[in-house]
């Protein structure tokens, strides 16, 4: 048996990459799964948006698994959608128990050159769709008198990001928002913790723009992506994290041998955020 043996977890943006390995690796544990995600691209967005059949293939790696999963298309950013989901998971499988709030986009520019929109659109997927997410869950999970909710933070959540400035200020915002719930669902026995991913290979980072940026010039390949990347971190070997690293992190989370930790950010991202580093390009004059 799992240990998330007999119970129910609801996953946002579940059609690949991180969302893809939590629904997976929840199912594994032995839990059934309500996983949505969007088929539509989001404006600035340079890598390539999750499709249905993406979805449809999470769907079918969870039921290889002997687990149940009820798999549709919903947008974070509409509250609409997500009760109209949550009351069908609720209606299919009885209760839901976990929620990992996963959803979420990235796109880069200074922030004096973006508009408005761009801004908006990321803030409204990484935090205000997080926000959504619980506000659809939680009544049922008071209900219940219990739930463990996982937010998808970064480690952008606890350092800045000098041409991400509105993906690190959404990321900061989950982590107050994290907090906050720990201390208001608390005493109603719901748990609320989130896990803080460092450099992980999906198609948020798998794109020629992080290639180029990673290997530090452009027309940068897989290859120079890779070895770069054995520099984000400070553990020997480790590069750009699989998923699955931080869906065993979801998943204890998730679990009840966690039963006494809440309000807590767990950073995984092999010790990025604990190094001294330097600076690469210091200005020499005033």
């Amino acid at each position: 048996m799992g240990i998330l043996e007999g119970k129910v977890a609801f996953v946002t943006g579940a059609a690949r990459g991180q969302g893809r390995a939590h629904a997976v690796t929840l199912a594994s544990e032995g839990a059934d799964v309500i996983a949505i995600d969007i088929d539509d691209p989001i404006a600035n967005v340079a890598y390539a948006h999750a499709t249905t059949a993406d979805l449809e293939e999470t769907a079918a790696q969870v039921e290889k698994l002997d687990r149940r999963i009820l798999a549709i298309t919903a947008d974070v950013r509409s509250s609409d959608q997500l009760d109209t989901v949550v009351a069908k998971g609720i209606s299919m499988f009885g209760k839901i128990d976990v929620v990992v709030a996963n959803a979420g986009i990235f796109t880069q520019a200074p922030f004096w050159e973006m508009d408005e929109q761009m801004w908006d659109d990321v803030q409204d997927v990484n935090l205000k769709g997080v926000w959504r997410t619980m506000k659809a869950v939680v009544p049922h999970m008071i209900e219940n008198r219990r739930g463990s909710i996982v937010l998808t933070s970064s480690v952008n959540s606890v350092i800045g990001n000098p041409n991400a400035a509105h993906y690190a200020a959404s990321k900061h915002g989950v982590l107050g928002l994290m907090r906050s719930a720990a201390q208001s669902l608390g005493p109603l026995g719901i748990r609320v913790n989130s896990v803080a991913p460092g450099l992980i290979d999906t198609p948020m980072t798998n794109f020629q723009t992080m290639y180029d940026q990673m290997a530090g010039h452009p027309g940068a390949d897989r290859s120079d992506y890779d070895k770069a990347a054995l520099h984000y971190g400070i553990l020997r070997a480790q590069g750009s994290l699989p998923p699955e690293t931080i869906a065993n992190a979801a998943a204890w989370l998730a679990s009840d041998g966690t039963y006494a930790v809440t309000g807590q950010n767990i950073v995984v991202d092999a010790g990025h955020t604990i190094m001294p580093g330097f600076n690469p390009a210091p200005v020499e004059t005033f």
